[in-house]
Formats: C-alpha cells, sequence, structure tokens
C-alpha cells in the first residue's frame, strides 16, 4: 500500500472534508452489506418455501439498500473530489511560492521541463491519490472489521475466516511496499529528464534542424522515452503484483469462508439461512478490497509525484535569506556601492574579484570589458539574484543584505540582454513592472521606445496577442518594448544591460534620444559592446578579470590607449566617417535621418574572395531559429492558434483511427490480453457457481467435497488470470506509449519551425507527457475490457435465456441500461474533457513561462500578480474537472442502481417461479450470482469509459499534430560539393507565410558566386531572415526557385543540404549539456 506522512500534512485544513467523504463511504459499505443481508434473508425464505408474501419485505429492504447506497457513494465520491481538488490548488500555491523563493539564480542551474511537470503533472496525479486512493484506503482499513461485525452475528468462526482473509488482503502487500519506493523515485526522475529534454528540444528545434541535428536529437529523446516507459513499467510491476496478493487474499476468502460454512451447516452448527448471507454478501464483503485494488495504480502514480514534489519543496536558494532586521527605509537614495566584492560561480570561475566602484545619485555609468569579464554578474548582484562571498554591495547606503527586497526593487527598472515577454498582450507585458499605469502614460512610454506607431497599426492595437516568448515579433520590436517596460516604471535607478542589441538602426537614435532624456536625474549603469550605448555617459569603468582597470569619460580613456580603446577604436573610427556609418548602418547617432532610406532587400556581392567559403550577413530582427522576424507590422507571422481549438474538430471516428493504429502491430498481445480476461471473468464466475451448487447440494444432502476442492481450485485461478492480463495489457501499453513519443518528436521535428509558432512548447511538453500517459488508459484498460464486458454478458444472458427465460427477461432492461451506459452522454462527458484538457495545457504553458521567465518577474515585482494568475488558471481547471467529475459520478451512480435492481429483479423473478414450481429452489442463488457477475465486466468498462473522457481529449489533441501537413519533404539527392565553394542563386522568388495573403518576398531575384561575400540589408520586416530561412528549407517559395550550385533546393535530402549551411542567429539557442 502507499502512504506518505508528508503528503498527509498538506491535507492539514482540508481534514474534515476527507473525514465526511470517508464517513459516507462507511455508511455506502454498510448498506451495500445490509442489502445482501435482506439478498439472504429473501432466498432463506424461498429455500424453505415461504410464499412471496413472506419474503416482499426483505426484497423491499435490499430494494431500499440499493438505492441508498447508490446515493450515498454519489455523495462520498463528490465530496472526496472536492477535498482533492481544494488540496491540489492549494499545493500548486505552495509550489509556486517555492518556485519564487528558490530565485532566478537557483533555475539557472535547473531545467524548466522537470519543474514544470512537477507543479502539473506531479500535482495533477495527486488529483486521484487524495480523491481516490487515501478515502478508499481509509475506507478499506475498515472493512475487514465491519465485515466481521455482521457476519459474526450469524457465525463466527466463519466471520473469524473473512477477517483473517480481509486482513491478508490489506496487509500483504506492504511487503513489497519498499521495492514500489525505490521503482517510483526511478520513474520519477526519467519522466523530468524526458521532460526536460523534450523542452529543450521544442525550444531548440529550429537550431538542431539548421545543423542537421533534429533527428539525432530524436533519438536521444527516444532512449528518454524508452527508459520512462521501462521504468514506469517496473514501478506498475510492482503495483500488479501488490495487487495480485490482494485479489487472492479476497478470492480465497471467500472460497475458504464458504467451505467452512458448508462443513459447519452439514454439521449442524450453522444454518442455511447464515450460509445463504455468507454466500449473497461474499460479492460486497470485499468490494472495499477490490475498489482499492483498482486504484492502487493512482496510489503508485501518486508515490511516484510525491517524490520530485518533495525533492522541489527540499531545495534550498542558492541566496542566503535576508537578515531578520533588516531595513524600508521610505525613501532609499538612488546610489550604488561595491566594496572589494569578490563572487564566483565556481571556485574555477571567478566572475569578480575585489571590484570597487561608486555610483552617485544622477550619474550616468558606461561599464565594458571583453566578454566574460563580468558585467552581466554585476545586475545579478544588485538585484540580490546572487551575494558575494566577500565585499559588500550597497544602495542607498545600505547592505542589500540587510535591505528589503521590496524596497530595493522599487527603485530599479531593468532592460536586459535576453528579453522575456510573456504570452499575452502587449498592455500586458507593458503593465508588468507597473500595473496602475494609465493609458496615457502606457502610450508615452511606447512613444518613448518608438514603438507607439507599430502597436497602433494593429488590428487590435495595445490589444494584440504576441504568442509565447513573444516570438509573433522581430527582435527589435521586442527590444523596444522591453524599453517601453523600463520607461514606464520610471525607477529612479536604471539598468541597461546591453539595451540597444537588437534595436535596428533607424531607430536606434530616437530610443538613444529617449533614454537621454529618461536619464535625467536618474542613476543609470550601462552595460554596453556597443559604442553609441556608452559614448554619452559620464563616466566609463572597465573590467577586466573581475576587477575594474580603467575609469573615465570616453575621451579620457580613449587617449589612455589601454584595454577600452583596444575595445571601442573600431566603433570610434567609423563614428568618425559619417559617410562609412551610413553604408555600414551601424551607428543610430550617425542615421538619425535616414530612418526611411531602405525598404527593401539590398543584395552586394563583393569580388570572389581567396576562400573557399561563402558567408553571408542577415541584420536585425532574427530569432533564435533563424525565421523571419514574423513582423505583426508587416504582418508575416502564421497565426497562433490553440491547440484545443484545432482538438475540438477532430470527431469519433478520427480518434478511434489515431487509437487502433497504433495498437495494429500488437494485435497477438492483444488477443492474449483478450482470451486472459475472459479466462478471468469465467473463473469468477465460476466461483459464484461453484459456491452455489454447494449451496444447493447441502440443502439437497448431497456430496459436496468435489464442488469444495473444484472450489478452492477455481479461485486462486480467477486472482492468477487477472493479474497475468493485467500485466500484459500494461506491457503492451507502455511500450506503445514510449513508441508514440517518439513518433511524435519525429512529427514535430518535420513540422518545424513553422509549426513552433502557432503552440507554446509548455503546451507540446504536456502534450508529450500527460496526454500520452492519460492514452495509456485506453490500452490498458479498455480495449480488452470492451470485448469482454460485451462476450460475458452475452454469453450469460443466452444462458440465463435457454434456462429460463423470464429470469433473462427480468434481467435483460438493467443489462441494457448498463451496456449502453459507456455511450450514454459521451458527447457532454468528451466535451467537459475537452475544457478540462484544455485549462491543463493553459496552466502547463503558464507554468514554464514563468519559470524562464522568472528573472524578469522578480526584478519588476511582478512575482505576486503572477501567483493571481496561476492559481487563477490552477481554479479554472479544478472548475472544469470538478464538473466532469460531478457527471461521471452521477453515472456511476446509476450504473450501480441498475446493477443492484438487476440482480434483485433476478431474485425476485426467480423467487415467484419457484412459488410456482417451475423453478427448482436450488437453482435460483446461481442464477442470482450468475446475473450479478455479469455486471462484473460491464461494471469496468463503464467505469472505464467515464474515465476515457480524459483519454479522448488527449487523442484529439494528438491527431491534431500527428495529420498535421508537413510543409518541407525530403529531396532525393545530396547537396553537391565543391572544392571552391558553392554557389547561391534566388530566382524569381515569391514566398508567403502560411496564412498570410501578402507576399515576403516578391518575385526576388539574385545571385552570390562562390567565395563572394554578401551583406543583405532592409527594414525591419523586408524580408531579410525569410532569405536565410529558404535557403536552409524551413519553408519553401510558392513560386521561382533556390538553387545551391545550381541545384534546386527542393530535390536535395534536408540534413544534406543543412550540412552545408552554417547559420548565426541574433537569438544563440545554447542546449543544457556540455
Amino acid at each position: 500500500m502507499y502512504f506518505d506522512a508528508r503528503l498527509w500534512r498538506l491535507t492539514r485544513g482540508l481534514r474534515a472534508g476527507m473525514a465526511g467523504g470517508i464517513l459516507l463511504g462507511l455508511l455506502a459499505l454498510a448498506a451495500g452489506i445490509a442489502r445482501y443481508v435482506f439478498l439472504g434473508l429473501m432466498l432463506a425464505r424461498v429455500f424453505d418455501g415461504a410464499p412471496w408474501n413472506d419474503w416482499a419485505w426483505p426484497a423491499a429492504g435490499a430494494a431500499l439498500m440499493v438505492l441508498l447506497r447508490s446515493q450515498l457513494d454519489h455523495w462520498r465520491t463528490v465530496q472526496a473530489q472536492r477535498a482533492s481538488a481544494a488540496i491540489q490548488l492549494s499545493l500548486r500555491g505552495q509550489l509556486y511560492d517555492r518556485i519564487v523563493a528558490l530565485g532566478p539564480a537557483w533555475f539557472a542551474r535547473q531545467r524548466t521541463g522537470g519543474v514544470m511537470l512537477t507543479v502539473v503533472d506531479g500535482v495533477e496525479q495527486l488529483q486521484t491519490f487524495f480523491g481516490q486512493y487515501l478515502p478508499q484506503l481509509a475506507i478499506a482499513a475498515a472493512a475487514p472489521f465491519a465485515i466481521f461485525a455482521v457476519i459474526a452475528f450469524w457465525d463466527v468462526p466463519t466471520a473469524l475466516v473473512l477477517l483473517a482473509a480481509a486482513l491478508f488482503a490489506l496487509a500483504g502487500p506492504m511487503a513489497v511496499h519498499m521495492l514500489d519506493r525505490r521503482a517510483s523515485l526511478a520513474r520519477s526522475r526519467s519522466l523530468n529528464e524526458f521532460g526536460e529534454d523534450f523542452l529543450d528540444a521544442m525550444q531548440g528545434l529550429p537550431t538542431l534542424k539548421s545543423y542537421g541535428q533534429g533527428k539525432a536529437w530524436g533519438q536521444r529523446l527516444a532512449a528518454r522515452a524508452r527508459k520512462l516507459s521501462d521504468n514506469t513499467f517496473w514501478v506498475l510491476s510492482v503495483s500488479l503484483l501488490t495487487r495480485g496478493i490482494t485479489d487472492l487474499g479476497v478470492a480465497l476468502g471467500a472460497a475458504l469462508a464458504l467451505t467452512l460454512g458448508a462443513w459447519r451447516v452439514a454439521a449442524g452448527d450453522m444454518s442455511v439461512e447464515a450460509l445463504l448471507i455468507v454466500l449473497m454478501a461474499g460479492t460486497e464483503i470485499f468490494r472495499p478490497l477490490r475498489d482499492l485494488r483498482s486504484v492502487l495504480h493512482q496510489g503508485m502514480l501518486g508515490q511516484s509525484a510525491a517524490a520530485s514534489i518533495h525533492m522541489l519543496m527540499d531545495a534550498r536558494p542558492l541566496t542566503p535569506p535576508l537578515s531578520a532586521e533588516r531595513a524600508a527605509p521610505a525613501a532609499l537614495a538612488p546610489t550604488i556601492e561595491f566594496d572589494n566584492v569578490a563572487y564566483a560561480y565556481t571556485p574555477e570561475r571567478p566572475a569578480h574579484q575585489g571590484l570597487s566602484f561608486r555610483i552617485a545619485a544622477g550619474e550616468r555609468v558606461g561599464v565594458v570589458g571583453p566578454s566574460g569579464a563580468g558585467k552581466s554578474t554585476i545586475v545579478r548582484l544588485l538585484l540580490r539574484e546572487c551575494v558575494p562571498q566577500s565585499g559588500t554591495v550597497r544602495v542607498g547606503g545600505h547592505d542589500l543584505n540587510q535591505l528589503d527586497a521590496d524596497t530595493l526593487l522599487s527603485q530599479i527598472a531593468l532592460v536586459s540582454q535576453d528579453i522575456m515577454l510573456f504570452h499575452g498582450t502587449i498592455e500586458d507585458n507593458l503593465r508588468l513592472g507597473r500595473p496602475d499605469a494609465s493609458r496615457e502614460q502606457l502610450r508615452a512610454a511606447a512613444s518613448a521606445a518608438n514603438i507607439d506607431d507599430f502597436i497602433m497599426a494593429l488590428p487590435e492595437g495595445y490589444a494584440t496577442r504576441i504568442g509565447e516568448r513573444g516570438l509573433q515579433l522581430s527582435g527589435g520590436q521586442r527590444q523596444r518594448l522591453a524599453i517601453a517596460r523600463a520607461l514606464l516604471r520610471d525607477a529612479p535607478i536604471l539598468i541597461l544591460d546591453e539595451a540597444l542589441s537588437s534595436v535596428d538602426a533607424e531607430n536606434e537614435a530616437l530610443i538613444q534620444q529617449a533614454l537621454d532624456r529618461l536619464m535625467e536625474g536618474r542613476s543609470t549603469l550601462i552595460l554596453a559592446h556597443r559604442l553609441a550605448s556608452v559614448i554619452g555617459a559620464d563616466r566609463c569603468l572597465v573590467l577586466d578579470q573581475g576587477r575594474v582597470v580603467e575609469s573615465g569619460s570616453h575621451a579620457e580613456l580613449m587617449r589612455q590607449g589601454g584595454l577600452y580603446h583596444r575595445l571601442m577604436r573600431e566603433q570610434a573610427a567609423t563614428l568618425a566617417r559619417p559617410a562609412d556609418a551610413q553604408a555600414d548602418m551601424a551607428d543610430a547617432g550617425a542615421l538619425a535621418g535616414h530612418a526611411g532610406a531602405a525598404h527593401s532587400p539590398a543584395v552586394a556581392a563583393s569580388a570572389p574572395a581567396a576562400s573557399t567559403s561563402a558567408s553571408a550577413g542577415i541584420t536585425h530582427g532574427q530569432r533564435r531559429d533563424g525565421q523571419d522576424e514574423p513582423d505583426l507590422d508587416n504582418p508575416q507571422a502564421p497565426d497562433a492558434r490553440p491547440l484545443d481549438a484545432d482538438a475540438a474538430q477532430v470527431g469519433w471516428r478520427d480518434t478511434l483511427g489515431t487509437l487502433l493504429s497504433v495498437v495494429r502491430p500488437w494485435r497477438g498481445t492483444l488477443v492474449a490480453t483478450i482470451l486472459l480476461g475472459v479466462a478471468r471473468v469465467a473463473a469468477f464466475i465460476g466461483v459464484g457457481v461453484l459456491s452455489a451448487l454447494a449451496v444447493a447440494a447441502i440443502r439437497d444432502g448431497r456430496e459436496i467435497q468435489a464442488l469444495i476442492i473444484a472450489l478452492l481450485a477455481t479461485a486462486p485461478l480467477a486472482a492468477l488470470f487477472h493479474w497475468l492480463e493485467s500485466w500484459l495489457a500494461h506491457a503492451m501499453a507502455y511500450r506503445l506509449l514510449a513508441d508514440m513519443r517518439v513518433k511524435l518528436y519525429d512529427k514535430l521535428e518535420r513540422l518545424a519551425p513553422a509549426y513552433l509558432l502557432q503552440r507554446r512548447s509548455g503546451d507540446l511538453v504536456a502534450l508529450a507527457t500527460q496526454d500520452i500517459e492519460m492514452v495509456e488508459y485506453f490500452y490498458a484498460h479498455t480495449i480488452a475490457p470492451a470485448i469482454v464486458s460485451l462476450a460475458v454478458p452475452l454469453s450469460v444472458l443466452g444462458f440465463l435465456a435457454f434456462y429460463s427465460w423470464p429470469v433473462a427477461l427480468a434481467l435483460l432492461p438493467f443489462l441494457a441500461y448498463a451496456l449502453l451506459s459507456p455511450v450514454r452522454g459521451r458527447r457532454r462527458i468528451d466535451a467537459l474533457g475537452d475544457r478540462a484538457r484544455q485549462a491543463l495545457g493553459e496552466m502547463s504553458a503558464h507554468t514554464a513561462d514563468t519559470i524562464q521567465g522568472l528573472a524578469d518577474l522578480t526584478a519588476f515585482q511582478a512575482t505576486g500578480r503572477r501567483r493571481d494568475e496561476f492559481l487563477r488558471a490552477a481554479d479554472r481547471y479544478r472548475e472544469r474537472r470538478l464538473s466532469m467529475q460531478r457527471d461521471l459520478s452521477r453515472q456511476n451512480a446509476n450504473f450501480e442502481l441498475a446493477a443492484g435492481l438487476g440482480g434483485l429483479a433476478v431474485a425476485v423473478t426467480g423467487g415467484l417461479q419457484v412459488a410456482a414450481g417451475t423453478l427448482s429452489a436450488g437453482m435460483l442463488p446461481l442464477l442470482v450470482l450468475i446475473a450479478l457477475a455479469t455486471f462484473l465486466p460491464v461494471s469496468e468498462i463503464s467505469q472505464v469509459s467515464r474515465q476515457l473522457a480524459d483519454t479522448i481529449a488527449a487523442t484529439r489533441r494528438l491527431h491534431v499534430v500527428s495529420h498535421e501537413p508537413v510543409p518541407v519533404n525530403d529531396g532525393p539527392a545530396d547537396a553537391p560539393v565543391s572544392a571552391q565553394g558553392l554557389s547561391l542563386a534566388f530566382e524569381h522568388v515569391s514566398f508567403a507565410y502560411p496564412g498570410k495573403r501578402d507576399n515576403t518576398l516578391k518575385n526576388l531575384s539574385f545571385t552570390v558566386p562562390a567565395g563572394a561575400t554578401v551583406a543583405v540589408v532592409g527594414a525591419s520586416g523586408a524580408g531579410k531572415s525569410t532569405v536565410a530561412s529558404l535557403l536552409l528549407r524551413f519553408w519553401d517559395p510558392q513560386s521561382g526557385a533556390v538553387r545551391l550550385d545550381g541545384a534546386d533546393l527542393r530535390g536535395l535530402k534536408l540534413d544534406s543540404l543543412r550540412e552545408r549551411v552554417a547559420l548565426v542567429t541574433q537569438d544563440t539557442y545554447l542546449f543544457n549539456d556540455t
């Protein structure tokens, strides 16, 4: 069994609701046992030949108990699920707070995918753990004693046998619990590793493809997927072993109790009435244990999920806690001081060694130095993402370790080199640091950053959604939004960390002028490589090997001829030659009057160089994947489409087709699983039949030894067949899941990069983890049980019709209702499931955005508002999930009602036949038990069908991706090779992005001779990066041709082509690897 004391502590304050659900479950158990006691009393009177009016009252009592149990069970389920959802919501809030407390520095060393899976998928697994498993465990723990109390009223020795069997079925699985715990930890690690690598792949696929490494990464992911499958199946194998122990205890307990009871009746120590009650109640007495067995899988998943949750909760931030007596002054002077600061990321990697400098209020200071000199570390230390190992950092004269964090951050506005924009509207992103800004202030900041005109030209203006990480914008547009966001914050200390790195030349002068106005009267720290950013600073600090080696104005430092001179002399020479500056478009200070100079691509080719290689310069606005900046002002970006909106259009035929196509190669295993399922149900029915025949034989005074031997042999076979069926079904299912994950990546690899612009990477990770895991339910719990649930009832109904057609007729309407229950209300349940999966996908994407943007959220003091958004998303999912669960619970209650009344209808009809002399009284218990057993496989498929709502929703999402047309197909030929280099030609190329009417490139023609160096320049949105994208065949042109050394690219193998091209983009994507 599974129990986690730390998870239990999470229920504090919510245990009353859980206790209420457990109490309702115990009352439902009592009603269920009472139902069979009444049924046993009724059959005893039929055995005695009493008229129908003598057994009518126990029949009525049984009917009343059926109704009562059905309603109590519904209330129990709803109460338990409500309590579970409240625990999940509380836990997600705690995990979010933990993420914020750990801070950006901790997450810089972690992988987003694993943490996202913990917060979303890990907590999701606890829904069934708290909502089903724990309540059922409590009910099952009380059940043995309730069983003893009821049966002991009639016969204490038989009650003791049942008690011993129930305790064995409950406690036996604990013997293998430690094996399960170790396997659960391994499974948790495997899931996180796969999720982390998959998210890395989704965000870096364009880079992988541009280097021809997409398929190689796919092989790595395939190994991860199969390791996850193996570890999950090992956990499940241990779980199935515990399930087998429970099954064995239940089956043998019922058989031994009946055997003992039969001998005691034969010896005159027990009444036939008591034996009939034991016979009838045997199906219900162990029900809590059977129900517990059915949710052991949820207990296993909860145990596995708990491991990753505990690891996150136990993690310790890299930044030590603030002093308990931290200062929170009402006014803080905008001064910055580093006093002999030393900081190293690792002992071998010192960033600062004795760093000292001071920035006075209102002073504008530039910090320059070679890459790796420690410039960005200054920002991290100022924001207290890192804490110096020695020395002191002060703001306003206060040591940061003793200064209130909110007070510090409220004084700082930041524009960082790595821009993080969040999925949402432009206005949402601008308000990140100042949510109460007026519309006029919003537009004023955007105007100062030279982006208001662009925003207002959009159809939805400031309400325009910009996609995940702002990838619907060009790099320059994202940078200007980040500048506008900092302008709007209007803080006394301004930090510009390579703030102009992505701004195009025609706008740099206007933005620099706005920054000049903003910096007046503010303390400003400018970290930059570009001379234009620091040339107007009051003072420049030159860093080298973690120390300030030079300090002074630009002019003073240039005269010194030191490191600053070496770093800036080429840029300074460019500034000194205005004509060259215009041609080079490198410094905006020289280009204020040329904003509209270039509106279409220009191509210049030099004479072939001596080198045999060719190079091309693609300037401004490239994204990490090398696609053209899909500018909203141009508008070239493929339209973003919610995955769930497309999934909602997938019909039942396509959904089932997708599911069945995957299992087709496993037909042999599937047939074996079906046969084992039939054998298991047959053995279970056989136990009932042999028990009933033994009771009839005792009544008639016949020998029962052969029947008892057969009964004791058949009982363990039912447990064995169930174990084998489950083992085989899950072995097949988890291998299928590994294959599905591999195929999903392969399809996304062929669809990238265009498709990735339309989807959120967090949602795609949810697709590869949660959705595919949900599909397991179909392969392990649906296909074979569905066939068994049809074959067995129809066979039993045929037998009943042959033996007593009135009994079969009485059972038929109830059995028909049960058989049709999986499809009744299917459309409503599927719609509820779709809405719930959509909300879960949104929460996954939101979590990924939060983790990757944690540094910005912290710097702009937006973590609290982001928490509110996250909890709103979590609460929206909770409400949708509870709505679906209430509907499912009501359906389950109705099914139980049909099954209970169906068995009672057989008993009443048979009793009337016995009274009329057309049926042997000894056969009536057999017919009742067979009728009740008929509902067993139907109940399993009915239960599965209710869980199938999630599976169908997940499958539809997978179907959308698997059936997406691939935009670019492989060619048959290898790319040409030449020692002299390769020529390139665009011949009348026209191209429009998918879903866009306007062409980005129109009849474009140019040639690049082998060995030539070519620069492509133009305004934002002119199509520069599209040239590179077409060269790499991320897309194909609608007309015209792109040729490499005379060969049309469409005829070349993609990997071979990309081996001939090296791409360097503005936003470099590096993978979490060495």
